[in-house]
């Protein structure tokens, strides 16, 4: 994999006042000038969609399945548009790159939406991509904050987002999650019950997940670092908390999400798609 050109900063888990102007034109670093003159924090969303979506079972990868004469995508795309975040880097297949750009973003209006970038070969890569693409204008101001999405989750609502982020002021590290429902059981290699953990200590977690900038960068950037010792050891990562956990000593803060903020992933979440969207869209 070629090495990133990241740019290096210094973390920190302090936070800045919550203050946000939305400016609809301009590149990044155009507004981030704007902004180091009037002294106020950013907020930015990386909105991934590189995924090929295999589970679904469709040739179109699910990204793009219509929902209400609409591509998935363009519901999370539109959720930020409409909320006080600042910035949006896209991260897409590098084929796909232009199909969002005239498809989806040009097509709907999405002036929020600054770059759209060429996403790797696992879910982490991508978002390293996409941090990068904010590193120079976002990355020294600890106030600065990036929620992660992936696009495939169209259930996203505006009130979520914000509650999100005024959360991520006062804990740097943020994720939201929904209180698990069923019964839990830890299996052995043969699917035999080792253990059933208690369910009142059990979320399962959801995206978007929020971070101070410098936070989320350093310990991507550390991740880089320590790529083949964790393939060696055999160690997942499978969301950005997991990252922020093995490479920094913040803690992540769990807040109360939503049961309608659902990831399509196979061929029966479509089934409840449009009436989720509704109960989203008229809340």
């Amino acid at each position: 994999m070629p090495v990133r050109r990241f740019v290096w900063v210094n973390i920190s888990c302090c936070n800045a006042a919550d203050k946000k102007k939305v400016t609809p034109n301009g590149s990044v670093t155009d507004r981030n000038k704007e902004m180091q003159e009037t002294g106020k924090n950013k907020t930015a969303a990386v909105v991934l969609a590189a995924g090929s979506g295999k589970r679904m079972g469709t040739k179109e990868a699910k990204q793009y399945l219509l929902l209400r004469d609409k591509p998935v995508l363009y519901y999370a795309l539109d959720a930020f548009e409409k909320s006080d975040v600042d910035d949006v880097i896209l991260v897409t297949g590098q084929q796909d790159i232009e199909r969002c750009r005239e498809e989806i973003v040009e097509r709907y209006g999405f002036t929020k939406v600054r770059r759209i970038v060429a996403g790797g070969r696992q879910r982490y890569d991508s978002v390293a991509e996409g941090l990068f693409a904010l590193s120079e204008s976002y990355g020294e101001e600890p106030g600065n904050i990036v929620l992660i999405h992936d696009g495939a989750r169209p259930f996203l609502s505006r009130k979520l987002i914000e509650g999100l982020v005024a959360e991520t002021r006062k804990y740097p590290a943020c994720v939201t999650g929904t209180k698990v429902k069923d019964t839990i059981k830890v299996t052995d290699k043969e699917g035999f019950c080792l253990e059933t953990p208690d369910r009142e200590s059990l979320w399962a977690v959801q995206t978007p997940q929020a971070f101070s900038f410098p936070l989320i960068l350093k310990a991507y950037q550390k991740l880089e670092e320590n790529r083949e010792k964790l393939i060696k050891e055999g160690v997942s990562v499978t969301d950005d908390a997991c990252v922020c956990e093995l490479f920094t000593d913040c803690r992540v803060k769990v807040i109360p999400g939503d049961y309608l903020n659902q990831k399509l992933t196979t061929p029966e979440d479509l089934l409840l798609a449009e009436t989720i969207l509704d109960a989203v869209l008229g809340s």
